[in-house]
């Protein structure tokens, strides 16, 4: 596979980094073009990839592309793209949130194989957790591409369109979660005569703790609860607590939430 990556910000160097780190990629098989050469100079530092000058150039060198564009840049992205194809097949892997696969396949020439992602923050560092869906055209081996590529830098799972906007409120918006959580679990530590360092890095490490014990153990949480909540003990009391102030239906609220303005922004695109 020889990948051009569009938009060389953040995510798409860390989806990259990733697929290099785990051979998934070399780093000469990939070529990275950006609006802004700066982006694009640090993307090639970065990885060791290729620095193009122009579509053209990226068309030429490579046959799948990771669109990593900001949404209301896909568009011209798109263009210049069909442009420097001029009618050759492609595998076009978005990352563009809310932009539909119909949008993309519009934008896009008629032969492309376009595949919509929703990756998140912690794939800058390993721990992504990503979701995808495959266009009208796209076959079984570019759903292998596209989950190799992903699964690079976290957990993978493809779902139908019509779930990506419950995944963008999940585990798109849910690192904010997570990390509200983990300030709040630092601040009640220093309240608690905790310092600051010593409260955030036991709250950060708890929480990552537990996930890990989740995914690991392939236990219910509930059960993995229940192995820690000890009769008439300290934790049953903090998850009274915690049920008395609401905390799961906060959480079901901000997925909602989230989920319903992910639609919004679907269908504006």
């Amino acid at each position: 596979m020889h990948l051009g990556v569009i938009g060389c910000g953040k995510m798409g160097t860390a989806l990259v980094s990733g697929a290099i780190r785990c051979n998934v990629l070399l780093p000469q098989n990939v070529w990275g073009i950006d609006a802004i050469d700066a982006a694009t100079v640090a993307f090639s530092a970065s990885t060791k990839a290729h620095h193009a000058t122009s579509f053209l150039q990226l068309a030429e060198n490579c046959d799948t592309f990771l669109l990593a564009t900001k949404p209301q840049d896909i568009a011209t992205a798109c263009e210049s793209l069909t442009h420097a194809l001029a009618g050759r097949p492609a595998l076009v892997i978005s990352l563009a949130a809310g932009v539909t696969l119909s949008r993309l396949e519009k934008l896009l020439p008629e032969n492309a194989r376009v595949i919509r992602t929703m990756p998140n923050t912690p794939a800058l560092v390993g721990k992504g957790a990503s979701a995808y869906c495959l266009g009208t055209l796209a076959t079984p081996d570019d759903q292998k591409i596209t989950h190799t590529i992903l699964a690079a830098v976290g957990i993978a799972t493809e779902v139908s369109e019509s779930l990506l906007d419950a995944v963008t409120g999940l585990s798109g918006s849910g690192p904010a979660y997570g990390f509200m959580v983990i300030e709040a679990l630092a601040d009640a530590g220093v309240k608690q005569g905790l310092s600051r360092q010593k409260s955030l890095e036991l709250a950060a490490q708890t929480i990552l703790g537990a996930a890990a014990m989740v995914l690991e153990t392939g236990m219910h949480p509930a059960a993995l609860r229940d192995m820690v909540a000890s009769p008439a003990g300290t934790t049953i009391a903090a998850i009274a607590a915690l049920e008395k102030n609401g905390l799961r239906h906060a959480l079901h609220e901000a997925v909602s939430a989230a989920t319903q303005r992910s639609k919004e922004l679907s269908s504006l695109s």
